[in-house]
């Protein structure tokens, strides 16, 4: 009995040696095919390295201007005790002034800066279709924007673009709605803190501050015109139910919630940075946020070793695969 296991595990002891053996000569074998086949590996690496670099110099350089806002107090929120008196009261005259289970403010206009609706109409207003959608270079020795040719004819001021059905020529809010939120706007905010912090991404420095600068003074200022309208509507509503009850306790009622929306209205209009104040300012960026040239010439570099060694180690294989159907043959 006791031989018998000796033996057994000798037996295994012969085995598992005989694996290390076939793992070192296949290791090995790996690393001789690897070394014979250096120079292609290398050579993969420099195409790979000079593509990569030829690719990064043709990027034109993209500058990341940033403005510092904070959130400002809302006209509800400094009139909260009268709201939170009368909310029961507003709710029976068919109004909501608490808006407890409201969306804030500061998040219901970040919603809006990213909507299509409020994109759409900023870059009509400003006249930034082609800034957006065709820029090509900036020329820093005249301070232009030099356009894609291609795409738009800036001397007749029309789209030459080539397009497949659905989409035309000139772009769409749609198109110019997804191209500012994934390659120019960027919103982020400190949690600790509360501030946000509004950049944009442009190939023109310029531009780039021209466009977030503006882009709060239009947030603010299409916030504080929806709150006076809807305060408005509220004021007019409140006067006509005023006109039609007699019950003196019920005018006294519509007085109040009149007076309350009247003060809301008026706080809107005194205040220009209505939802967001400028904390600091947007500059225009003198050094560029991207591209990184020197990582995308590494990257390069490093996806040529990999593929030079994926072709080496499949040229092994077939190897190996041929001689094997040559000696069944």
């Amino acid at each position: 009995m006791t031989n018998i296991s000796i033996d057994t595990d000798a037996t295994i002891y012969q085995q598992k040696q005989i694996i290390n053996n076939e793992d070192v000569f296949d290791l090995s074998l790996i690393v001789e095919k690897l070394w014979a086949g250096k120079i292609v590996i290398l050579l993969t690496a420099l195409a790979f390295s000079l593509a990569a670099t030829f690719y990064a110099i043709k990027l034109p350089n993209v500058y990341r201007s940033s403005v510092l806002l904070a959130p400002t107090e809302n006209a509800s929120d400094n009139l909260g005790g009268m709201a939170s008196q009368l909310g029961g009261l507003a709710s029976f005259a068919g109004l909501n002034l608490n808006g407890s289970n409201a969306i804030d403010k500061t998040t219901l206009s970040l919603e809006v800066l990213r909507s299509r609706l409020f994109i759409s109409s900023f870059v009509e207003k400003h006249s930034l279709k082609a800034d957006i959608m065709a820029p090509l270079l900036w020329d820093f020795d005249n301070g232009e924007l030099i356009y894609n040719a291609e795409l738009y004819d800036e001397k007749n001021g029309v789209w030459v673009r080539k397009v497949d059905f659905p989409l035309k020529a000139e772009p769409s809010n749609q198109e110019i709605h997804e191209v500012f939120l994934k390659n120019m706007l960027e919103v982020s905010k400190n949690k600790d803190t509360g501030l946000i912090t509004l950049s944009i991404s442009h190939i023109s420095p310029i531009i780039a501050q021209l466009i977030v600068s503006e882009l709060v003074v239009d947030i603010n200022s299409t916030m504080k015109s929806r709150t006076i309208e809807e305060t408005q509507n509220n004021i007019n509503y409140l006067q006509t139910q005023l006109d039609k009850t007699a019950v003196s306790q019920m005018q006294n009622v519509f007085y109040q919630l009149i007076e309350e929306q009247t003060k809301t209205m008026m706080l809107a209009e005194a205040n220009d940075s209505y939802v967001f104040s400028v904390v600091d300012p947007a500059v225009i960026p003198e050094i560029k946020s991207s591209p990184n040239r020197a990582l995308i010439c590494i990257l390069g570099a490093i996806l040529g070793i990999v593929l030079g060694i994926v072709l080496i180690l499949l040229h092994g294989v077939f190897s190996y695969l041929k001689s094997l159907s040559k000696e069944g043959n």
